[in-house]
This record gives structure tokens, sequence and C-alpha cells, in this order.
């Protein structure tokens, strides 16, 4: 923003923020409406004075008075537990676990956290746990999914939710498996669909190797190309990170085959690979965005590079509410609520990474070999 808000104008920008995403971050604040963090904590221990905000950790939500949405109605009977499993406590999961907070201290439940890895062994170890010592009528849960934990999360005694992931839809489990999760398709297609506006026509797409979000990129990839008539051959599975073994090699010939194909735009996952590909073009005098256009999916850093990336941001926040709001609605309820699987819509949040610009004739000349 060129100037700076007055508070009430960010008072408004911060409930209308609220309204529509249910939680608001300190930092993104800040961030986006050009003020010091220290401002946003004010403004919104001002809103919770007045009762129009509930303060949480690093941010705030919606106050919890009134229903919530879907039947999951707080209230002073029954007090539940639910667990909580993900993969990871450090990257992209975070904002799921606060926004789960959030709605479960709006809900009145409690929250038994449990951090595991991307090891199938590692979470039947950290859900068994929770189970068998009877703390948890229910649980969230962010395993690597195959067809044997499919069936053995499908027995457990207590309902199931899945955040961040989803099976096949004709895997065969006891009872039917309920999800919430990022349309991280259509998040693909966001990007795709914003490049080509920007003048883009080659485009090309690096996935991060083995993670459970890149089929998904892959399959809205293809669509958005298909839609537009664009060639959709340019797609790298391979993991560029600055902690990825020979990521510099990788990344040479990537851009490479940019050069050969004639390629002005890349979408990168995620956040920490795309850092990788901007800071590697620097070096080698590949300008971002005139030689190379760049968005990035996850939007965790994507703005510390420079040039700040353009990024799509799966709605993590609402994905950890929506996952306590619907296990609540399923414990109250029980088997006469109907199975639901929700898919929440991602943003794409423009940066200079990927500003349309005159091309240069010889792009990529300066890359050396």
């Amino acid at each position: 923003m060129t100037e700076r808000l007055f508070g009430v104008q960010r008072h408004e920008r911060l409930l209308s923020e609220l309204r529509r995403s249910g939680s608001v971050r300190v930092t993104d604040l800040a961030r986006e409406l050009g003020v010091s963090e220290l401002t946003i904590r004010r403004d919104i221990a001002a809103l919770a004075e007045r009762n129009l905000v509930t303060r949480v950790h690093g941010g705030a939500t919606l106050p919890s008075q009134g229903a919530p949405v879907d039947g999951a109605r707080r209230t002073h009977k029954r007090h539940f537990t639910i667990g909580i499993v993900v993969p990871s406590l450090d990257f992209y999961w975070p904002p799921i676990v606060a926004g789960a907070r959030a709605a479960a201290a709006a809900l009145g439940v409690a929250l038994q956290l449990r951090g595991s890895s991307y090891d199938p062994d590692e979470d039947r170890r950290q859900i068994g746990r929770l189970v068998e010592a009877n703390q948890v009528q229910g649980l969230l849960l962010a395993p690597s999914l195959d067809g044997e934990m499919i069936d053995w999360i499908g027995r457990l005694p207590v309902p199931t939710i899945l955040i961040e992931r989803q099976p096949h839809r004709w895997t065969a489990t006891p009872r039917q498996l309920e999800w919430v999760r990022s349309d991280h398709a259509l998040g693909a297609e966001i990007a795709v669909h914003h490049l080509h506006q920007q003048g883009h026509r080659r485009i090309g797409l690096v996935l991060s190797r083995g993670s459970p979000t890149s089929d998904h990129l892959l399959q809205g990839w293809r669509s958005a190309c298909v839609e537009l008539s664009i060639s959709d051959a340019m797609v790298v599975r391979e993991s560029v990170a600055l902690t990825a073994r020979e990521h510099r090699r990788i990344i040479r010939e990537v851009l490479a085959e940019c050069r050969r194909a004639q390629i002005t735009a890349l979408i990168v996952h995620s956040d920490p690979d795309a850092v990788s590909v901007a800071q590697f073009c620097a070096e080698h005098g590949v300008a971002i965005p005139d030689d190379l256009a760049v968005v990035s999916y996850d939007d965790e850093v994507a703005h510390l590079a420079e040039p700040a990336l353009t990024a799509v941001r799966p709605p993590k926040h609402h994905v950890g509410r929506l996952a306590v709001e619907l296990m609540v609605s399923r414990l109250i309820d029980g088997d006469r609520r109907p199975s639901q699987r929700v898919l929440v819509a991602p943003e794409l949040v423009v940066r200079h990474s990927s500003l349309s610009l005159v091309r240069k004739p010889g792009m990529f000349d300066a890359v050396r070999s």
C-alpha cells in the first residue's frame, strides 16, 4: 500500500478479513497494511475490548458468541478432547494448528497435539498412544496415506477427519472417512491463469519430490493448460530447495530447458524451492520477472525473496478451523450428520515476481554452465 492506514480504516480492514477467512495473523496484516506488528496487536486489543474479536496467539479470530457453522454449537454440558496429529511442527502446519486451536477455544473443546513425521510407522505410534490412553473422543489426522494405513484408520474406535489429505474416491474403508483440505488443484489453475493474463504462453511447473500436494497441483496444472490451449510439457519433479542435494545442478538444468523450450514463467512448489530458484537466477544474471516470471506455491516465506515472489496461499488457518468444527459436529450429532468432504479455495498473493514487463531478447544468455 502506498500510504499507511488510519486506525479506523485498519480496524475495518481487520474485521473484513476476519469475516472472510475466520482468523488473521499479526505478521500478515502488518506486512499487508504497511504498519508494525505492535500496531496490529494494539488494534486487536482495542477490538477485543469491544468484544468484536477474540485474541489468540499470533493473531485474532471471530468472537465465540453465537452458533458456529454446521451444527458445531458450543456446549457447556459436554466436554470433548480432540487429538490432532500432524507430520511437522514447523513448515506449513503451524497455521493449521493455530486455526484448530482458535476453533477449539471458541467451541469450548480441548486439543491434544502430537507431532509425527512423514513416516507411516511413526504416524501409527502417535495415533495409537492417543487412542490407547482413552484421551480423545475424536482425531484430526494428516498421515502418510496408503491402502493399509487408510484401512487401519477406518477401524479406529473414534471418529476421524483427515486434514490436507484425501484418499482415492474408490478406497473402501470400514466407515466413511471425512476430510478437509485446501483445493490445491484450483490453486495451480489460479497460478496458470494469472501468468497467462500477464502474457505468458509457455509456462513450466516444478514440483517438490514426494509431496502429497504434487499430484493435486499437477491435476490443476494440466486442466488449466488444456483450457487455455497452452503446452503442459514442462513438468519437473525434483526438490530444489537450498537444503536439497545437487539443487544447483538441477536448477541449472531447469533453466537450460526453459531456454531451449522458450519457457517464460515457472510455477514452483514450494516456497523454499522457489526462493532457491530466485537466488540462483540472481547469481547468474537471470532477471525476475523480465527474463523469467516466478510464482511460488505455499506463501510461507515467498515475501522474503528478492524480488518478493507472487504466491498461491493455501487457506491453512481455515482448514484447521473447519476440521475442528466438523469434528465437534460429528461428536454432537453422531451418525445423524451426513459424511462431509470439504475443499477450501486458496488465494493468489500478487507480488513483483510475476508482474508483466517488456520481454528482452536473448533471455538466459547470462546463465553459465
